[in-house]
């Protein structure tokens, strides 16, 4: 990490796991955070609504490389719904369209529905998403009355856990795969159950393999600025952090030479095909990047990080 004299972008380097405020888009937060940082090259991966709280993980320097990886990477939400009305865009940020009974049902038959939904599916996004159709935002099309057909996506929900029913409140958490739109599944989940139901609060208890312990928020982000850019620099994670769940593969200086040149090597640390970290020698060891492994061993650079 790299930082310089006060009121100068700076090329520095890390992640930061922002606990994101409700009322603030993603990149709202990013642009607020990187001009405490005063860094250089900013960027977020997997937005926010602006009415949803919780883990943000932004990229600032080379770790801006790992972004599209961490957008593969699971997500745990903590859902609030509001049984017996319905909005148009499925949360509580829109116009309430109608209203109906809700069952009395008890915390088993509520776990029922819910584990319906845990494995691979197909679910149809809401109008109310940043999709494209034609070059336009689905939200673009429902500001204004429009409804367009919408294909079925695959989604995986690996843990789905009911931790309230009581009235016309129901909460869960839910850990799933990239692109499952929780609006979606509270909406579905009600209508098994007999009901309508809106998104009334959400927030991204984690990302990936982040430590949820390591969020800061943003009076916190605030507070370390104030005592230096160094304090809150400090708090970065190194470009790798969000990796864990990758294979890491140790390379000896000439392979990691080779590698930084973006030629592929032949490695016995591989033990098995796909994505790997990639660290050549030092101690601690010099992170790399991101690699391809085949599996005879090959390793194919992906994403190079630039020597510090």
């Amino acid at each position: 990490m790299n930082t310089a004299s006060r009121g100068r972008s700076v090329a520095i380097d890390g992640i930061l796991l922002l606990d994101k405020p409700a009322g603030i888009t993603s990149n709202g937060a990013l642009q607020r955070v990187k001009r405490l940082l005063r860094a250089k090259k900013a960027g977020h991966t997997g937005s926010l609504d602006p009415a949803a709280t919780g883990m943000l993980p932004l990229c600032f320097g080379e770790a801006t490389k790992v972004s599209a990886f961490l957008l593969d990477a699971d997500k745990t939400y903590r859902v609030t719904a509001r049984l017996g009305r319905a909005t148009d865009t499925g949360d509580a940020e829109g116009q309430e369209t109608s209203s109906q009974p809700v069952p009395a049902l008890d915390a088993a038959a509520w776990q029922a529905i819910l584990d319906g939904f845990l494995g691979e599916s197909q679910q149809v996004p809401p109008m109310y998403s940043a999709l494209k159709k034609d070059g336009k935002r689905l939200y673009e099309l429902a500001r204004k009355g429009e409804t367009v057909e919408r294909e079925p996506r695959p989604i995986t929900v690996y843990a789905i856990d009911l931790l309230e029913a009581a009235g016309t409140r129901l909460v869960f958490r839910v850990r799933c795969s990239k692109g499952t739109y929780v609006r979606t599944l509270v909406e579905d989940a009600a209508a098994r159950a007999g009901t309508i139901a809106y998104t009334r609060s959400l927030h991204r208890e984690s990302v990936g393999d982040f430590d949820p312990r390591a969020m800061l928020d943003m009076e916190a982000v605030a507070a370390l600025a104030g005592e230096g850019a160094d304090a809150l620099a400090g708090r970065l994670l190194p470009p790798d952090a969000g990796l864990q769940g990758f294979p890491a593969v140790e390379l000896d200086a000439d392979a990691a030479g080779r590698v930084r040149h973006g030629m592929p090597v032949r490695t016995a640390g591989a033990s098995a095909s796909g994505l790997v970290r990639l660290y050549g020698p030092g101690e601690p060891a010099d992170f790399i990047g991101i690699g391809e492994c085949s599996e005879g061993g090959d390793v194919t650079p992906k994403r190079i990080f630039a020597g510090r």
